[in-house]
């Protein structure tokens, strides 16, 4: 159902960046969806400007200790893990 659910977070990221801006935190949620989403698909390479753009938005808005910061970060640095992984065992 990946293909089905891509347009649909594509097109609800950009209505958030649209209504609300490019730097709420509801686009930067968005935005993290859309990297899961990538991620989950073996995407790293689509995945990753998301993760970093999210988490910037989360951490200058949120702070850095805020929860969706932390979960940001922490999606973000499982796919920095999982391509590290993969790059050593290819």
């Amino acid at each position: 159902k990946y293909a089905q659910a891509e347009p649909l977070y594509v097109r609800a990221l950009a209505i958030r960046e649209q209504e609300l801006g490019a730097q709420h935190p509801d686009t930067a949620s968005s935005l993290n969806n859309l990297a899961e989403l990538y991620r989950n698909q073996g995407k790293y390479a689509q995945a990753e400007p998301l993760y970093v753009r999210a988490l910037a938005i989360c951490e200058s808005v949120l702070g850095q200790d805020h929860p969706s910061t932390q979960t940001v970060r922490a999606n973000y640095a499982s796919l920095l893990q999982t391509m590290r992984h993969d790059g050593e065992t290819t």
